[in-house]
């Protein structure tokens, strides 16, 4: 089981409608709730609890190293680019 935390500034609003998009995109390429299990948070608490997770997905521009992979999250509010998005969060998880 993977474990993606999704972050936006509050930890509610954004992070939820992201968390929302990328489990409908995963679960449309056969990863559903068996493979990825998902948690949201606010930017402020990533470090606190980046080691509990196998990638981070931001709403907002994030460079801290933080010891977990950072992948921008905005294209699943946008619609922009939010394929090649998807293909980063399943390389980065190492999905099959």
């Amino acid at each position: 089981m993977k474990k993606i935390l999704v972050a936006c500034g509050s930890g509610i609003a954004t992070s939820t409608v992201a968390r929302n998009k990328l489990e409908e995109e995963l679960k449309k390429r056969g990863f559903g709730s068996d493979k990825v299990s998902f948690s949201q948070t606010s930017i402020p608490q990533l470090r606190s609890q980046a080691n509990d997770y196998d990638l981070i997905v931001t709403t907002a521009k994030y460079t801290e190293d933080v010891g977990t992979p950072v992948i921008n999250g905005l294209a699943f509010l946008t619609g922009i680019n939010m394929d090649n998005t998807v293909d980063q969060v399943i390389s980065a998880l190492h999905l099959q």
